[in-house]
């Protein structure tokens, strides 16, 4: 997907018509009594009708068809570690961690067949939790859309380039990159071999820039830096083409005669995008004390509680260490969140052996965590000059305020939990002394 064009802003009134249809776009008006070429008009809402207008998101498609021409939906099979069953294991508050996932080897798995539950919360019906997935797949989707109709997808890829169009346009993302696909967006993903990544699923809501308070009118993740595809429209007909659904957390197929992606124009602001993390303005401390990781967050899904976030995206990136008199990586730490975290690429600076690019963590609400035994030591004596830390290597967490659960795939299924994860402290030595300075 060379050459792509995107449009630039974060929560921004787009619109876009493919140069092939020039004038497909209504002025003026959103539904005419006939639109221009014979496109249908339809509307995607992302939000209830009556919200606050700086809540309100929905977009406007002017396509060749309307999405309601399918037959009706029935039960699908192609990914059975696709769930939201949060008691099929029983409650465990173990620090948990995974090493990185197995790509297939065997068959053709697409995106779609090749996602797996690793943990979550709450419930897609009450409109209220979080799931956390893993993309394995070695094949592209094939005359095949998926929609979600639970929540919004953070996709964080970390092996492979994933080609996604959608109803809006077409993208393209690296790791190191991140694309939101949000709640009914039909899309469907392209791979060159294998593939492998990370999914944050939100069903309360939509991602927000976090505000920065004092930091300022800038800094953090730049609004400008977020792209929206352009339109892109395939008038095909196809046979058998297949619509896949998830819904209250099960699978779902519809089959139609036409593809979807057949969106001449659009206009709103609900609309998918990406991100380029190598883009993160990088906030820290300049004197002492490691700073709380609340100033690396991206995005943001928050909560009804002010200041508390049903789950937050946040990155390690490349940056600066100059604090003095300071244990400069991040401190032991007992938690009211739960801390899921994966890796991009490289090695993470509180634990560089075990915790694998492609692999993950998970700290559960209050369980206790931080440096592991190497990592305290070198840190406790090393010289404290500035230093530029985290070089070639992207941490990224899944951070909520809930609960979370492991599934059963997570804790048996995928055998690639490190039951000695606890081992990393053990080295950890009595320092205690009689005398003040050690």
């Amino acid at each position: 997907m060379a050459n792509l064009k995107y449009l630039s802003g974060f929560g921004s009134e787009f619109s876009s018509e493919d140069p092939r249809r020039p004038g497909a776009l209504p002025e003026g008006q959103n539904s005419p009594q006939r639109c221009a070429y014979g496109l249908y008009a339809e509307q995607l809402s992302g939000s209830a009708f009556t919200a606050p207008r700086t809540e309100n998101r929905r977009s406007w498609l002017y396509r060749i068809r309307p999405s309601v021409i399918h037959k009706p939906f029935v039960k699908s099979n192609i990914s059975e570690h696709l769930t939201h069953k949060w008691d099929d294991q029983e409650p465990n508050p173990n620090q948990s961690r995974w090493l990185p996932f197995d790509i297939p080897t065997q068959g053709s798995v697409d995106f779609a067949s090749g996602l797996h539950t690793v943990c979550g919360a709450g419930d897609p019906r009450s409109r209220h939790g979080i799931a956390i997935h893993i993309y394995l797949c070695n094949a592209s989707m094939e005359n095949s859309a998926f929609y979600n109709s639970d929540g919004d997808f953070l996709i964080v890829p970390q092996q492979g380039t994933l080609n996604i169009t959608t109803e809006f346009g077409k993208m393209e993302i690296r790791p190191n990159e991140i694309a939101v696909i949000q709640q009914g967006m039909r899309f469907a993903v392209a791979v060159d071999g294998p593939t492998r990544g990370y999914i944050l699923e939100v069903f309360d809501g939509h991602f927000k820039l976090p505000d920065l308070g004092p930091i300022g009118a800038n800094g953090l993740a730049n609004p400008r830096d977020f792209l929206t595809p352009v339109a892109y429209y395939e008038d095909k007909e196809v046979p058998d083409f297949k619509i896949i659904n998830k819904y209250q957390g099960a699978l779902f197929e519809a089959v139609q005669g036409h593809s979807p992606f057949d969106v001449v124009a659009w206009h709103g602001n609900y609309v998918p995008y990406k991100y380029d993390l190598s883009k993160f303005m990088v906030i820290n401390s300049v004197s002492f004390d490691h700073c709380d990781p609340s100033i690396f967050t991206v995005l943001t899904c928050p909560s009804t509680k002010p200041g508390v976030a049903i789950a937050d995206f946040v990155i390690f990136p490349p940056r600066w260490s100059v604090q003095e008199n300071t244990f400069r990586p991040p401190y032991y730490h007992r938690n009211c969140m739960s801390e899921f975290m994966g890796l991009i690429l490289g090695s993470y600076e509180a634990k560089e052996g075990g915790f694998l690019p492609g692999g993950a963590s998970l700290h559960s609400m209050m369980t206790p965590h931080g440096p592991d035994a190497q990592c305290f030591e070198g840190a406790s004596k090393e010289k404290l000059v500035p230093q530029k830390i985290a070089v070639g290597t992207q941490a990224f967490m899944f951070e909520s305020s809930l609960s979370m659960a492991i599934t059963k795939w997570g804790f048996e299924t995928c055998k690639k939990l490190d039951g000695n994860y606890y081992q990393c402290w053990h080295n950890l030595p009595k320092l205690f002394s009689e005398k003040i300075d050690i």
